[in-house]
């Protein structure tokens, strides 16, 4: 079998290519549906963007490679598309937009975008060997038993990542980096619960609260949610610093806010009595308060024994908690992959292999990883639009 532009991968980047890259265009996957990770997102309404995007949201091993991909398909130019589909959205907060209704319909969005545009999407389609016969692209398929060899001019990689394999995802597109000369940045899960060992959070599980968080070497800190779970630490503002974190290392949690120091000094002068535990419940939830003074000294003490300067010092800790985690959730749980495809070796305007005329690498499997909050996706779209704008065009 023969076609001008095979397409492997049904996930966003590859069904958002599919309905850009004009007609005559194959879409293959071994899942059973198209956009699985789509319909998942966004508890199942789908972050399918963010409106505060720019190139600073994202780590790659060169910050400026996405610039010029975000620049022309930008957060608004997907919005129109999702209006103009008939999908009713809202923005939850921070730039984030959300499906009113579900997920699935931006996959129904994309597939009949990809179908108006006469490409085909074949499912249950086990890849084999990948190759170049001189003239054309060519990859080995199996379906429902049957082997097949389709070749193809142009070839566009959207394999995804490693996150989350039990949907199917796996380092595909990596492998296809390399057998045709690409070089491949570490890649690791990012995105992802952190996991500390002998389960120290696990009375604290389910609970939540705001806070501050970063990762201590590197990175931005992020005032978003945290959730302790039995086997560490989640939630946005974890999950955020994820991306920043390398194993060994500290995060750092401010859980006082501002004005700790003074509310407790305050709450001497008013109710000295009271133990410095009936304080700190005052500021933060109970079940944490009393975690945190089962290692403090004197906590159950009238805080009227506590000197300012001590009071100060307290509260200076635990605006600077500092926790070493074991490790994380793995890609089990992580929702990307960092690192990937190194970008040094793509052109940013058309996502085409420097070297090799005709391939094309988008979407969570190149050196783009996005902060969490519809960045990604916003990636996907773009990329898949420099790579399918540069097809039309050959």
């Amino acid at each position: 079998m023969e076609c001008r532009t095979l397409i492997l991968g049904a996930g966003a980047a590859g069904l958002y290519a599919a309905a850009r890259t004009g007609p005559d265009t194959l879409v293959l996957d071994h899942a059973k549906r198209p956009g699985e990770k789509i319909r998942i997102s966004g508890g199942g309404r789908c972050n399918f963007t963010n409106t505060g995007t720019e190139a600073g949201n994202f780590l790659s091993a060169n910050p400026h490679f996405a610039k010029s991909a975000l620049a022309r398909l930008t957060p608004w130019d997907f919005l129109a598309e999702v209006e103009a589909a008939g999908i009713a959205w809202h923005e939850k907060t921070l730039g984030q937009l959300f499906c009113d209704g579900s997920s699935r319909q931006i996959v129904e969005m994309l597939t009949g975008a990809a179908a108006r545009a006469g490409a085909a999407i074949r499912m249950e389609t086990g890849l084999g060997e990948v190759g170049h016969d001189g003239s054309r692209f060519t990859v080995e398929t199996v379906r429902n038993g049957r082997a097949e060899t389709i070749r193809a001019r142009h070839l566009v990689v959207a394999t995804g990542g490693k996150s989350i394999p039990r949907m199917g995802a796996t380092g595909r597109g990596l492998e296809i980096a390399r057998r045709f000369g690409l070089a491949v940045t570490e890649t690791r899960p990012a995105l992802v619960p952190f996991t500390f060992s002998g389960q120290p959070f696990a009375g604290l599980s389910g609970l939540s609260l705001p806070i501050t968080a970063r990762a201590a070497e590197r990175g931005p800190a992020f005032p978003e949610a945290m959730l302790f779970t039995h086997r560490g630490l989640s939630g946005p503002a974890l999950l955020q610093a994820s991306n920043y974190w390398h194993e060994g290392e500290e995060i750092v949690l401010d859980l006082a806010g501002p004005g700790l120091g003074a509310a407790l000094v305050a709450a001497k002068r008013q109710e000295g009595a009271r133990a410095l535990r009936t304080h700190l419940a005052r500021h933060l939830p109970a079940r944490l308060a009393e975690h945190l003074c089962e290692g403090i000294a004197g906590a159950g003490r009238p805080i009227a024994d506590w000197p300012d300067a001590e009071l100060a010092t307290l509260a200076d800790r635990l605006a600077d908690w500092r926790l070493v985690p074991s490790g994380t959730e793995g890609y089990r749980t992580a929702e990307v992959m960092l690192g990937g495809v190194d970008t040094a070796g793509l052109s940013s305007k058309t996502m085409e292999a420097k070297a090799v005329p005709g391939l094309y690498f988008i979407g969570e499997c190149v050196d783009v990883t996005g902060w969490l909050g519809g960045y990604n996706f916003q990636w996907a779209w773009a990329s898949a639009a420099a790579a399918a704008a540069a097809i039309r065009d050959a």
